[in-house]
């Protein structure tokens, strides 16, 4: 029996006024979420051959749960971190249910060097602790650098800082199987190595925290 249009949209509203609204009237990550897991849901009992209506519905409605869930959860991680990287430098951003920390190196390292400054511990001790707060997410920790050198040492150079910012945080009792280092060295730029504050911009390191759900 094919699954209409129309089943799919009951499931996946089902989920989002089971998220609940926001305060504007605005559609949440959280409901947005919810959305896109009763669409799947929805789609896999498809592709499955569930022959019974009422199994897909409810596989959409568990699906947009399981993705207001996630992110809720990383609603309430996001707010976190923003308050306690204000004023620090870090920057955070949001691409999705991901959360993205970028730590310009002239506040974590020395020029060159790959150990991380001792005025920044506290700022990882503290983002150690929202992290150990919210222990379903796996981290991705990424170096970059400009293209002042050759391509060896940069590359070189990030996955030492990399490393170094795992090493300090697994010290601070984040679960090391949690991270995964990696170095890129100049072949990811986000601005223009023609210029002093391009350079500055490319030489980051950045954490990537995904929910272990994806």
């Amino acid at each position: 029996m094919k699954i209409s249009m129309r089943t799919l949209l009951i499931g996946a509203v089902s989920a989002a006024m089971m998220a609940g609204c926001s305060p504007t009237g605005e559609m949440t990550r959280a409901q947005q979420g919810a959305i896109i897991g009763a669409l799947g849901g929805a789609v896999v009992g498809k592709n499955t051959g569930d022959k019974d209506r009422g199994h897909t519905i409810a596989g959409a409605v568990v699906g947009g749960i399981a993705g207001a869930a996630i992110g809720n959860y990383m609603d309430q991680q996001e707010a976190a971190l923003r308050q306690q990287m204000q004023g620090t430098g870090v920057e955070v951003t949001r691409q999705d249910n991901n959360i993205i920390l970028t730590m310009p190196d002239a506040i974590t390292f020395d020029f060159g060097r790959a150990d991380v400054k001792p005025q920044f511990y506290g700022v990882l001790n503290n983002l150690a602790t929202t992290l150990n707060q919210f222990p379903e997410t796996r981290l991705q920790i990424a170096g970059h650098t400009d293209n002042v050198g050759s391509d060896a040492s940069n590359l070189q150079l990030s996955q030492q800082r990399a490393n170094s910012v795992r090493t300090y945080l697994a010290s601070t009792g984040v679960a090391a199987q949690r991270m995964q280092a990696v170095g890129y060295g100049e072949s990811r730029p986000v601005a223009d190595n023609g210029s002093d504050y391009g350079r500055a911009q490319n030489r980051r390191v950045e954490i990537t925290l995904i929910p272990v759900q994806q």
